[in-house]
């Protein structure tokens, strides 16, 4: 028995420190430091709630304010024109969920106009083509999302959120109005590759 729990202490803090030298090693790709344009997009996956339907809008929107007020990156709405996507999530505490699935959540047309609350969207006059069906919103369950996720992608490409994040930040209330601490995480991490990058000859 004593061998047992000595060999699983070992085991724990070999996975400990190996977690903390794959965190140090956390470098951005340099796609993330050329990026000039940035989308950000409510999860695909991502229902809302009866309680509270604009959470995913409503932090959608946080994250273009804290981009802007930053400057480094320009917010666009297609994803097509950005050279980064940035996916959000709400998180509400519960594991299981009921929720409404609206596909039409990230249909925006216009543009992101800073605002003195934050951003507006600026209208597009008249229509590219003929009007197309759209998809009714849809309950679903939504499992294992307790956390706010905020999570970079490499624009471009058939489907870009297929490939693996270039920078994630999930934690309890990340995307917090205002403050929006995944944004502030952002740019450490960005400033932080830029200094590395710097020193590399």
């Amino acid at each position: 028995m004593r061998t047992r729990l000595t060999t699983l202490i070992a085991v724990c803090l070999l996975a400990t420190s190996g977690f903390a030298k794959d965190k140090k090693k956390n470098i951005l790709p340099t796609y993330v430091l050329r990026a000039q344009t940035v989308a950000v997009i409510i999860d695909p996956s991502a229902g809302f709630t009866i309680d509270d339907p604009r959470a995913n809008e409503v932090a959608r929107q946080d994250v273009e304010s804290a981009l802007l007020s930053w400057g480094r990156y320009n917010p666009v709405l297609q994803t097509n024109d950005a050279d980064l996507i940035v996916v959000v999530r709400k998180g509400n505490g519960r594991m299981v969920n009921d929720t409404i699935h609206d596909p039409r959540q990230n249909n925006r047309a216009g543009s992101v106009i800073p605002a003195d609350n934050g951003v507006s969207i600026g209208g597009q006059h008249g229509t590219s083509g003929p009007p197309q069906p759209s998809p009714e919103p849809t309950p679903q369950m939504d499992i294992g999302q307790t956390e706010d996720s905020f999570l970079v992608y490499e624009g471009g490409g058939d489907r870009p959120l297929d490939r693996a994040p270039a920078w994630r930040y999930i934690t309890k209330d990340g995307l917090m109005p205002h403050s929006v601490p995944a944004v502030d995480a952002f740019r450490k991490a960005v400033a932080d590759a830029e200094k590395a990058a710097a020193k590399t000859p």
